[in-house]
C-alpha cells in the first residue's frame, strides 16, 4: 500500500470521488500543511492554522498507479483559483499535492506541466507541490462525509 495526499477545496467532495477508484483502499480527511499543531476543524476554518483540507488515499499501485490519481484531482477541481475552490475562499481551500516520495514529487511535475501545456486552462495553474508534512486526521463526524450524509437523505 501506499499514500497519497491532495487539497482540492472542500474535502468532503473530494474524499468521495477518490473513494470511487477501484484500487483506492481506504481514505480519510484531515489537515496538512501548516504551523498549527493538533488543529480542529474550527481553527482550520478561522484561517490562522496555514492548513489545507486534504483527503489523505492508501491506495494499492498495481490496480490504480499514482498518476491515475493525479488525473482525477486534476479533474475534480479547478487548479488556476488560488486559495478557493468555488464559493469557499480561504488558504484551507488552496489547491495542492503533497508528496511522500520522490516518485510521486516527479510525477506531480510532470503531470502539472503537461496540464498546463496543454490549453485547457487560459490562467496559471497554481497548483502548490509540496512534501508531505504532519497530517491530523478530521474529527469522526467529517469523514465519509457525503457518504453518510446521502444515506440519510434516502432513509
Amino acid at each position: 500500500m501506499q499514500k497519497a495526499t491532495f487539497g482540492a477545496g472542500c474535502f468532503w467532495g473530494i474524499e468521495a470521488a477518490f473513494r470511487k477508484l477501484e484500487g483506492v483502499k481506504s481514505t480519510s480527511v484531515g489537515y496538512m500543511g501548516g504551523h498549527f499543531p493538533n488543529p480542529c476543524y474550527l481553527d482550520v476554518l478561522s484561517r490562522i492554522t496555514g492548513h489545507a483540507e486534504v483527503v489523505q488515499v492508501e491506495y494499492d499501485p498495481e490496480q490504480v498507479s499514482y498518476e491515475e490519481l493525479l488525473e482525477v484531482f486534476w479533474s475534480i477541481h479547478d487548479p488556476t483559483q488560488l486559495n478557493r475552490q468555488g464559493p469557499d475562499r480561504g488558504e484551507q481551500y488552496r489547491s495542492v499535492i503533497f508528496f511522500h516520495t520522490q516518485q510521486q514529487e516527479e510525477a506531480a511535475r510532470k503531470s502539472k506541466r503537461k496540464l498546463a501545456n496543454s490549453g485547457k486552462f487560459a490562467c496559471e495553474i497554481v497548483t502548490q507541490i509540496q512534501p508531505a508534512s504532519t497530517y491530523y486526521l478530521a474529527d469522526e463526524s467529517h469523514q465519509q462525509y457525503w457518504e453518510a450524509r446521502c444515506k440519510s437523505v434516502r432513509a
